[in-house]
C-alpha cells in the first residue's frame, strides 16, 4: 500500500486478501479498533460508489471490507490490482463516515429480571451498578458490524473499564431484545440464543424484521444511546410496536 493508505494505521495494514475464489478482503487491522473500524466503512462506502468493474457485492466486518465479484466479468489480478489502488490512494483511517447514517435512541431496562447479569458485569467492570448503567447510558456506540443472527448489532465501544472478558459458560438462552456486554462491545440480540455475553439490560426493540420491506433495521455506522426506563414503563413499551418506544433521526 501506498504511505497515503496506511498513514495512520498500524504499519503493514491496510492488507488484500484472497476469499474463495470470488472475493477479496480488505482488512486495515487484526483487532477492532475505532479507527480500523471507521476505515472499514468508509471504504466499502466508496468502493459502492466506485463501481469498480465486476463488483457485484460488499459487506463489512469489524475491521474489514469484503468485495464479492464476478470472475467471469473481470480477472481477479487485475481486479486485485484496481483494490490495491483505490485502496492505497487515501487515508481510510481518517475518511469520514459514509453519509446515510442514523441516530437511535432506545429504552431500555437495565438490572433486575430483564438484564440479571448487571450486578456480575458491574463488579467485573471495577464499578457499582448504578455506575455501570450511567456508563453505559452516557455512551454513544456505533453499529461496528452486523452478524452472528440476522440483523444482529455489535455496538461500541465503551469504556475501557468495560474490556471485561465473555463468560467461561453459556448462558441456555437470552430474549429477542436482550442488551449483552463483553471486550467493550454491546450486543443486541435480534433472535433468541444462547450466549457468552452477560446479559444486563432487555429493550423492546426489534432489530430484525422478516416481514419488513427493510428486515435489518440497524446499519453499520448507525449511532444508538440505550435510555434507561423503569419496570412499569417498558412493560407499556413491550405493546406498543416493533420499535419498543424507539426514535431515530438523520445524523449529518
Amino acid at each position: 500500500m501506498s504511505p497515503a493508505g496506511r498513514k495512520h494505521g498500524r504499519p503493514g495494514w491496510p492488507v488484500i486478501r484472497a476469499v474463495g475464489i470470488d472475493g477479496f478482503l480488505v482488512s486495515f487491522d487484526d483487532r477492532l479498533s475505532d479507527a480500523a473500524n471507521r476505515a472499514a466503512l468508509a471504504c466499502r462506502a466508496a468502493l459502492d460508489a466506485a463501481r469498480l468493474p465486476g463488483v457485484e457485492e460488499t459487506s463489512t466486518s469489524l475491521a474489514s471490507a469484503y468485495v464479492r465479484f464476478d470472475p467471469t466479468e473481470t480477472e481477479p489480478d487485475a481486479l486485485r490490482g484496481a483494490l490495491a489502488a483505490f485502496v492505497g490512494g487515501r487515508d481510510w483511517y481518517r475518511a469520514p463516515l459514509p453519509a446515510g447514517r442514523r441516530l437511535w435512541r432506545i429504552p431500555t431496562v437495565f438490572g433486575g429480571d430483564r438484564g440479571p447479569q448487571l450486578g456480575e458485569a458491574a463488579a467485573l467492570a471495577g464499578i457499582s451498578e448504578d455506575a455501570a448503567v450511567a456508563s453505559i447510558a452516557g455512551t454513544r456506540l456505533r453499529v461496528e458490524t452486523i452478524g452472528f443472527a440476522p440483523g444482529q448489532p455489535y455496538l461500541g465501544h465503551l469504556p475501557p473499564c468495560w474490556d471485561i472478558p465473555r463468560q467461561t459458560d453459556l448462558t441456555p438462552r437470552v430474549p429477542v431484545g436482550a442488551l449483552t456486554v463483553a471486550i467493550r462491545q454491546l450486543v443486541l440480540f435480534t433472535v433468541s440464543s444462547p450466549t457468552g455475553w452477560r446479559h444486563i439490560g432487555q429493550t423492546a426493540f426489534r432489530a430484525f424484521r422478516p416481514e419488513a420491506e427493510r428486515p435489518f433495521v440497524l446499519s453499520p455506522g448507525d449511532e444508538v444511546i440505550f435510555e434507561p426506563v423503569a419496570g412499569a414503563e417498558f412493560q407499556r413499551l413491550e405493546t406498543s410496536g416493533a420499535d419498543g418506544g424507539a426514535t431515530s433521526e438523520d445524523l449529518p
